[in-house]
């Protein structure tokens, strides 16, 4: 009944029926336009498809960003936009459940979300026979930051509906973040709990935590961190895209200090399988060690409380920066952060660099 079709880089769907014909184009991706060619047939056979309208089903959608994601981003990408799209479903049919088409999502749906995500423990809910999903037990309240990220991500999931002709308009394109309040200070470690941590890290784990606290990567950037990204003569290291990885932010650069230098130096020797990878795996490739577990066990023994999450050794990194007069601009550089209201979570260790500056002006005009 259709067919696809590739002109320049891009394929099309072509689809005809009862004298109607369908032309889209879908994108690069000859995967995905095969998805859409065969979700497109059945709901025409089943005639489900409006010829008229582009007002397309939520659930529908998400099913096919899921399989778009798959196609596209990594494995750990995926699983977090999984975990988007199942909040958001479980809000959907708890206190909406009549509504399935884009144009029945309004802003004050999504504001209640936000409340929704805010104030009430998934585990805690009172769920109807026959619910469709099972709460993990490991759900929680959502704090402020986790839920401006869920709205991000259904921002880029239905502007992808509207780029697939799938519907009309972004429905959640005016949703405000929740503005984050300074007083939610991030945790982070102290000098001393920094050297405590790295004594007990051991050798194979030590130059891993210590690359950490010393140059603020996220995850995924020291996982695919590969030694051409690494330049040793400009003493920097550059977060860069990749043909199997895409960093979450621009490229951006990150100063090396001399004992990171050193660090990196003394391991690349004992590089396993002459990996490409800066701390591969045993078999050359990606490191798949669950590093959070071994950073919650070495933190058990050094008797380090509050310390269970690695983004904790990016907080460090960033903290220990302002508190040494590093003005916030160049670390959100440094962190590659898109936004510097996102860097203000550090802006309470600042108050005394702020004042030296006030008292740097003088007043040597008046």
């Amino acid at each position: 009944m259709g067919s696809i079709y590739k002109r320049g880089k891009n394929y099309y769907i072509d689809i005809r029926s009862n004298g109607r014909r369908i032309r889209r184009k879908i994108g690069v991706s000859k995967k995905l336009a095969e998805l859409v060619l065969k979700d497109t047939e059945v709901k025409i056979a089943k005639q489900e498809y409006n010829f008229d309208s582009i007002d397309g089903n939520i659930f529908e959608l998400f099913k096919f960003y899921i399989k778009y994601s798959q196609t596209n981003h990594q494995p750990t990408t995926t699983t977090r936009y999984k975990n988007v799209i199942f909040n958001f479903q479980v809000f959907l049919i708890l206190h909406y459940p009549d509504i399935n088409r884009f144009s029945r999502l309004n802003l004050a749906l999504f504001e209640e979300y936000k409340d929704f995500r805010l104030n009430k423990d998934p585990r805690e809910l009172e769920l109807p026979e026959n619910f469709p999903f099972s709460i993990p037990n490991n759900c929680t309240k959502a704090s402020t930051r986790t839920i401006n990220y869920e709205i991000k991500t259904l921002k880029s999931i239905f502007a992808l509906a509207v780029k697939k002709n799938l519907c009309r308009e972004n429905p959640c394109k005016d949703i405000k973040p929740i503005k984050i309040k300074t007083s939610e200070k991030p945790r982070f470690l102290d000098k001393n709990e920094c050297k405590i941590f790295l004594e007990n890290c051991g050798d194979f784990l030590y130059p891993i935590f210590y690359t950490f606290i010393n140059t603020g990567l996220r995850l995924g950037e020291l996982l695919n961190l590969q030694w051409s990204d690494i330049d040793f003569k400009r003493k920097k290291l550059c977060i860069r895209k990749k043909s199997f990885w895409i960093p979450k932010t621009e490229e951006r650069e990150i100063p090396l200090s001399e004992g990171v230098l050193e660090i990196l130096k003394a391991h690349k020797p004992a590089n396993v399988n002459n990996s490409d990878f800066v701390f591969p795996d045993k078999d050359g490739g990606i490191l798949k060690r669950k590093l959070r577990k071994d950073l919650i066990r070495i933190a058990r023994k050094a008797g380090i409380n509050n310390f269970t999450k690695i983004h904790t050794l990016r907080h460090t990194f960033a903290s220990h920066l302002v508190m040494n007069g590093v003005d916030l601009p160049t670390v959100q550089k440094l962190l590659g952060h898109s936004d510097i209201q996102t860097t203000m979570i550090y802006s309470h260790l600042t108050p005394d660099h702020l004042a030296d500056a006030v008292n740097k002006l003088g007043l040597d005009w008046i």
